[in-house]
This record gives structure tokens, C-alpha cells and sequence, in this order.
């Protein structure tokens, strides 16, 4: 099958954000029909997409993370994702503790903040993985 992507995108025109089309249908990007909701496919491509991107702007915000321990990377990309680089790189305490390799600091630093208010179970398992790390 040949597809016409560019004519597609010519046609549909982008929108970044939703808007109801002329059926009355919320739509975004390429034409993409909202109400009709996504399939799981869709969803981990959307997923896959945002990851590495957030992934990205914490590699450029902070080099460091590159060369810590890899439970370490997989915790911030988890942060990362989940409440945007600006709001992680509000936990200074966290991260330099997370840089120097305590662990044990880290993990109290994540504990004791809004975000472990707001996500409790989120934050209670990402601190123990920081917590069960044992060499950098």
C-alpha cells in the first residue's frame, strides 16, 4: 500500500491542541479523533515518544545523570516523565544527593516532599529502589 503521509498532513493541517472538527468530534494533531479514544498501540507510541523526549531535556539539565548508576537513570526518567523536568529540578536536595551517591539521603529527600504527599505510592517505590541501590 502507498501511502500519502504529506498530502494527509496538507489536507488535515496540525493542531497541538484539541479542538472539535466540523462532525463535532474532539480532534488533535493530524486529525486525529479523540472520541474515538486510542488503542493501546497508539498509546505506548505516545508514551515511547514523551519518554525520550523528557529523557533528552534531563540529559542536556543535568549531564551528570548519564553516568550514575542505572537504577538512578530509570528513577529520574520515571520523575522525569511524570511531573516534568521544571518540577524535578526543583528537588536540589535529591539530586545532589542522588549525584554525590548517597542513596540513603536521597531517598529521604524524595520521602519528604509534596510530591510523596501527592503520589504516595509512586514516590514510596521510587524511593526504595533509590534506597536498595548499592554501588554507583
Amino acid at each position: 500500500m502507498i501511502l500519502d503521509t504529506e498530502q494527509i498532513k496538507r489536507d488535515e493541517g496540525f493542531r497541538s491542541l484539541p479542538y472539535k472538527c466540523t462532525a463535532g468530534c474532539l480532534t488533535i494533531g493530524y486529525g486525529t479523533n479523540l472520541d474515538a479514544g486510542l488503542s493501546e498501540k497508539e498509546a505506548e507510541y505516545l508514551l515511547q515518544s514523551r519518554l525520550n523526549d523528557s529523557c533528552d531535556e534531563l540529559l542536556v539539565a543535568l549531564p551528570w545523570v548519564n553516568d550514575t548508576h542505572a537504577e538512578c537513570q530509570r528513577v529520574l526518567s520515571n520523575m522525569t516523565y511524570q511531573m516534568g523536568l521544571t518540577r524535578l529540578l526543583k528537588f536540589k536536595k535529591t539530586l545532589a544527593a542522588m549525584e554525590a551517591g548517597n542513596w540513603q539521603e536521597a531517598k529521604a529527600e524524595m520521602l519528604d516532599s509534596n510530591w510523596a504527599r501527592q503520589t504516595p505510592n509512586r514516590a514510596n517505590r521510587l524511593a526504595e529502589r533509590i534506597g536498595n541501590i548499592t554501588t554507583v
